[in-house]
């Protein structure tokens, strides 16, 4: 399976929920070649209408990052549809996840920048044990996580299980691109991940 965030384009790939993940968010970062402006279309729209318990907002005051969530899921291909690198503000909560707040790693992406602009997840990597992050939900509940640990990991290793493995409590993960920015592979080099526990 390839790591997080590699690789053109604006696709996230995965497996089956009941197995181990490995999501793959691709065009993460603006790209100086004009032909990666837009994100290509795939056959899961990013706005596709989900009517179930879902998580609505994610906000996170130690570095000013806001954004309503839209719900992504994967198509027949083993992809998924990310927010485009034109709307570098948005973030996605991946639906075949946990809702958070439920039991497991509830898993939301959000690009670092994206069309030469900074992303909802540009100060990611600023993020610290103890920090908060506030998720309203479709109930109107408002959860509040704290920060256990933050990691940047080159994608090529990329810690799946640390990351998607079941655990016994509700936890969190942020996930964006980090490193330097590679232009030949119009692709970050690493991942930053925040780890964060339902307070």
């Amino acid at each position: 399976m390839r790591n997080p965030f590699t690789g053109r384009g604006g696709r996230v790939l995965a497996a089956a929920p009941a197995v181990l993940l490995a999501l793959v968010l691709t065009g993460c970062g603006s790209d100086p070649q004009p032909t990666q402006a837009a994100a290509p279309t795939t056959s899961v729209p990013v706005t596709k209408p989900y009517d179930k318990l879902r998580p609505t907002q994610v906000r996170i005051p130690k570095i000013g990052a806001e954004s309503s969530l839209i719900s992504v899921a994967v198509n027949k291909d083993g992809e998924i549809a990310v927010p485009s690198v034109d709307k570098p503000m948005q973030a996605a909560w991946y639906r075949l996840s946990p809702v958070p707040g439920d039991v497991g790693p509830a898993i939301i992406l959000g690009h670092v920048d994206g069309n030469h602009q900074p992303g909802v997840f540009y100060k990611l990597k600023d993020v610290r044990p103890g920090d908060e992050i506030f998720v309203d939900r479709s109930d109107g509940q408002q959860l509040r996580f704290v920060v256990d640990h933050t990691t940047q990991v080159p994608k090529d290793q990329f810690p799946q299980d640390a990351v998607y493995g079941n655990t016994d409590e509700p936890q969190l993960r942020l996930i964006t691109c980090g490193g330097v920015f590679d232009h030949a592979e119009h692709s970050y080099t690493d991942n930053i991940v925040v780890y964060a526990n339902l307070a």
